[in-house]
């Protein structure tokens, strides 16, 4: 059960937006009090960055905004792939795929549900809506993944750049479930991989976003969900956990980072390869002074794009 579809490139139908900082960005649904300055802001007059409940709202003066786009040229101008996932867990060597999204560089998406015939916990399908049922029809993971496997060798071949939104969730989980089915891997090694989650951090350091303090470290780290990415940027997310939703939105968010930020956007995707590595080994480091105090595993300072 495959889904063949070719769209035009380019920013998605927003939600209720104002303007901020010469942007359009979301604004709020409900009135609150500003993040900043604290002055009350009624619903439909600030900006909203996150999702409801857990986001947080700007009055207009106030609200962050990223800088304007440059006019340097590098990997931000040339064709991008995307792809993304929904699973059973968020455990990428036991858990299992439920959906991919495969959207090529040239418009084309191909789109899939797979069956791999397991239980869908709860937790996970109130957070992505799949259910056991939805899949009654699907293909096999053997065969749907199969698709996808050779989708991504296709790209190393071509040397297209993927987008992927914490690369190193998506792409373990399926190098994981190539070897569980005895599919041919891609060539990892010669993939080139854009990270919207890593390059925000190389970028931002954590900031903003919900806060998730972590007591002792330099800098504070915050949640950087694509949600809040993509609303920091103007970016909408009408169906946040559909595959396809956060595939295309993972994409335009690499875009605006190439495009806003001179130091990063005017390199080649070689470059930025290298560029995503070292930023996620500090984010790591950063992360496992936090989780050594919190009796949490840490993180591989050299898992990404893969982890080990």
């Amino acid at each position: 059960m495959y889904h063949l579809s070719v769209s035009v490139f380019g920013l998605s139908e927003g939600a209720p937006s104002v303007v901020a900082g010469g942007r359009q960005v979301k604004s709020n649904a409900f009135g609150g009090f500003c993040a900043a300055c604290s002055a009350h802001v009624h619903a439909g007059d600030g900006a909203h960055l996150g999702t409801p409940g857990r986001g947080r709202t700007w009055c207009l003066a106030c609200s962050p905004t990223p800088p304007d786009r440059g006019r340097h040229d590098g990997w931000h101008r040339v064709p991008l792939a995307s792809l993304d996932f929904e699973t059973t867990g968020v455990d990428t060597h036991h858990d299992r795929v439920l959906s991919f999204a495969l959207l090529d560089q040239f418009g084309v998406e191909t789109t899939g549900l797979v069956d791999p015939g397991v239980p869908i916990p709860r937790e996970s399908a109130e957070v992505h809506g799949i259910t056991e049922a939805m899949l009654a029809e699907a293909p096999t993971s053997a065969e749907g993944l199969r698709v996808v496997v050779d989708w991504v060798q296709s790209l190393v071949e071509r040397q297209v750049g993927l987008v992927v939104f914490n690369a190193a969730f998506d792409l373990t989980m399926l190098r994981a479930e190539a070897t569980r089915l005895g599919l041919t891997q891609p060539d990892w090694s010669r993939l080139l991989v854009v990270d919207p989650f890593v390059v925000d951090w190389g970028i931002e350091r954590g900031a903003p976003g919900p806060p998730v303090g972590v007591p002792g470290v330099r800098r504070q780290m915050r949640s950087r969900r694509l949600v809040d990415v993509a609303s920091y940027y103007g970016i909408p997310i009408l169906n946040a956990h559909d595959a396809t939703c956060d595939a295309r939105a993972a994409r335009e968010v690499a875009v605006e980072l190439g495009a806003r930020h001179v130091r990063i956007g005017a390199t080649t995707l070689l470059e930025l390869m290298v560029d995503q590595r070292t930023w996620h080994a500090e984010r790591a480091l950063e992360w496992n002074a936090y989780a050594a105090s919190k009796g949490r595993p840490p993180d591989d300072p050299g898992g990404w794009p893969l982890a080990g």
